[in-house]
């Protein structure tokens, strides 16, 4: 009888362990969605802000006419883009950045800079850019940690991410013209 007993609280400690251990598991898992979430907010508000620094760029008057225009369209393009990422918004935000890229050459730049409003555009400008890298980097970096954790042996066969998607890294260029930070 006192083996019987034995076995069974054996067994309930066993059991208790790995009930506790999946509830963990969970939980991290849980954590990490939720700071999923949070990096894809933040990457969403850059990229927004990104887009209002070109559109006060482009109708600051201190750019031609062309390049103005391509600028407003590129920015308007990436505001009104799906805001779930995807194929369409990461070639918003890649037809933005070629659009920079283009207007924003050494000469552009340093005219710009010749004005006091050129420089604070141009200064908001380069720190919106920095600021999409950062947050582009920390949600990819999130999304890198939940798919190490989803892809442990527990979670997957006690179905613990539910029927959550599997999240996919932003991929769009996001570089800003060398020169806009120079000076």
């Amino acid at each position: 009888m006192s083996e019987v007993l034995s076995w069974v609280f054996a067994t309930l400690f066993v059991l208790v362990i790995v009930g506790w251990y999946l509830s963990y598991t969970a939980a991290r898992l849980d954590r990490l969605h939720v700071r999923l979430s949070g990096t894809l907010a933040a990457l969403d508000a850059r990229l927004v802000r990104r887009a209002e620094a070109v559109v006060e760029l482009a109708n600051s008057g201190l750019l031609d006419g062309a390049t103005s225009l391509i600028l407003a369209n590129a920015a308007a393009q990436s505001l009104e883009a799906p805001s779930e990422h995807g194929d369409a918004r990461e070639q918003a935000e890649n037809d933005l950045t070629e659009a920079l890229d283009l207007a924003l050459t050494p000469e552009a730049v340093d005219n710009l800079r010749g004005s006091a409003l050129g420089t604070d555009v141009l200064s908001r400008l380069a720190s919106a850019c920095t600021r999409v890298q950062l947050a582009r980097r920390f949600h990819n970096d999130a999304v890198t940690d939940v798919r190490r954790v989803r892809r442990k042996w527990a979670i997957r066969l006690f179905h613990l991410a539910g029927y959550t998607t599997m999240p996919h890294t932003v991929e769009f260029n996001d570089e800003a013209p060398e020169h806009l930070s120079a000076g």
